[in-house]
């Protein structure tokens, strides 16, 4: 990871305004900081969240709380709860997309 640019302290993550997206079903909301290709978010997924897209891009995350089950195209799917978290690589072989049946705050760097 090539961090560039200045640097962005502290992360008041919470201050931060939200994107919302939408999913399927939903929403998310982004509170994010990017510097250079290096892309740090707190996503908040909604009760009912399922994304709407297969993502190939690669993630760091750590569920922070509530649960998050991330789908692979390969068929195989994860169940992670607060503490739990991945590491997906970045490319085309591996699409993802990410549902929570209860809500989740996840940490992701991309």
């Amino acid at each position: 990871m090539k961090l560039e640019g200045q640097a962005i302290l502290p992360a008041h993550w919470s201050a931060l305004p939200p994107d919302e997206h939408p999913g399927d079903s939903g929403t998310s909301h982004w509170h994010t900081l990017e510097m250079g290709a290096v892309r740090a978010r707190v996503v908040v997924y909604s009760a009912g969240f399922r994304s709407d897209h297969w993502c190939e891009r690669g993630h760091v995350m750590i569920v922070l709380e509530g649960s998050l089950t991330l789908a692979l195209a390969d068929g195989r799917s994860f169940e992670l709860g607060a503490g739990e978290g991945f590491l997906l690589p970045d490319d085309a072989g591996n699409p993802h997309a990410a549902s929570s049946e209860n809500g989740a705050r996840v940490f992701l760097v991309d």
